[in-house]
């Protein structure tokens, strides 16, 4: 293949700082992951490779430039981000996913989308009265649908914030635990309490807590009851049976709200038992009022490593699942 170099005016010296990362880094990654050579003339960024490599790689800094101008801070999430955008050609949808702020801490940071996926997901939140939101770890689902219900709450759309999950967790049993039930679930629930805790105030978050406004509680909790004017949040719904997930999707009462959550690749149900939340998502998928929105691994906020862990996962499975439908075809 034919070489080439480019070269990308940044045009301001405040904007390439926050291209470049702390310690070149954010150049660093984007370098190796497009086998790219790239090196700063003033405010301006030569690129030298492959021509195909070269164009992606100026494609991805001019993204880059966008989201520095727009206030935002890069690190390699966001440059590893901006390199998959570019692999889609979608860049230039890039500016849709920073518009508006989902949720302000109660610090006063303001949280916003990172990624289009997200962005889809959270306007799912807004338009539709039951939203399942799939994806691998790292995507922000749950964070996002506990802002959402925080907003919700904040605006007066609801009454009550109510969050739930089943208490099955990587095959650890609750007996082994102490405590009553409310104690043994706890540990399970902490990621629901620290995202409450972040976007309320710890003050703020205890005293709702107090009144019942803000209840957290495991999904066996869930029988029996009428949910109305809530915004009721089910996590980890991977290891919910057909039978539980259909008793807390009807538990939902008038001027309700629910986001079901979970990753489909995390189950850990006892073998032979069937997933509720993929159940319930390949019935209830075209149901008016109902959207299923399926976050992937280019979604991941986390480490950039982590994208690359579950799409090692993903491709292992796959070949696994190509080979066992290859047996039985010579069956």
């Amino acid at each position: 293949m034919s070489t080439m170099r480019k070269t990308v005016d940044i045009r301001s010296m405040d904007k390439l700082v926050k291209i470049l990362g702390a310690y070149d880094e954010n150049l660093n990654f984007l370098s190796s992951e497009l086998n790219v050579v790239a090196y700063i003339d003033g405010v301006k960024m030569h690129i030298d490779g492959e021509s195909e490599q070269v164009e992606l790689a100026c494609r991805a800094v001019s993204a880059l430039v966008k989201l520095a101008e727009a206030g935002e801070e890069i690190d390699k999430v966001r440059t590893a981000y901006c390199i998959e955008l570019v692999k889609e050609g979608r860049e230039d949808e890039l500016s849709s996913a920073l518009e508006g702020v989902v949720a302000i801490t109660a610090r006063g940071k303001q949280i916003k989308c990172k990624t289009l996926g997200q962005k889809e997901y959270v306007e799912a939140i807004k338009k539709n009265t039951v939203v399942f939101g799939i994806g691998p770890a790292g995507t922000g689902k749950t964070y996002l649908a506990v802002c959402m219900a925080v907003a919700a709450f904040k605006s007066r759309q609801v009454e009550k914030i109510l969050l739930t999950r089943p208490a099955v967790e990587a095959g650890e049993k609750l007996g082994f635990l102490p405590g009553d039930l409310q104690e043994k679930v706890d540990p399970y629930l902490r990621p629901l309490y620290d995202a409450l805790q972040e976007l309320l105030g710890l003050e703020a978050y205890a005293k709702l807590m107090e009144r019942g406004v803000i209840e957290v509680a495991p999904l066996a909790y869930m029988r029996g009851r009428t949910l109305s004017n809530a915004f009721i949040i089910l996590d980890e719904a991977q290891n919910t049976t057909k039978e539980q997930m259909k008793m807390f999707l009807t538990r939902m009462g008038e001027g309700s709200k629910m986001v079901v959550t979970g990753d489909v690749t995390q189950m850990d149900l006892p073998e032979g038992k069937a997933s509720g939340l993929v159940h319930a998502t390949n019935i209830l998928e075209k149901v008016e009022g109902i959207s299923v929105q399926r976050l992937s691994a280019k979604d991941v906020v986390r480490h950039p490593l982590v994208m690359r862990i579950i799409r090692a996962y993903e491709t292992d499975e796959n070949g696994a699942g190509a080979k066992k439908a290859t047996a039985k075809q010579k069956e």
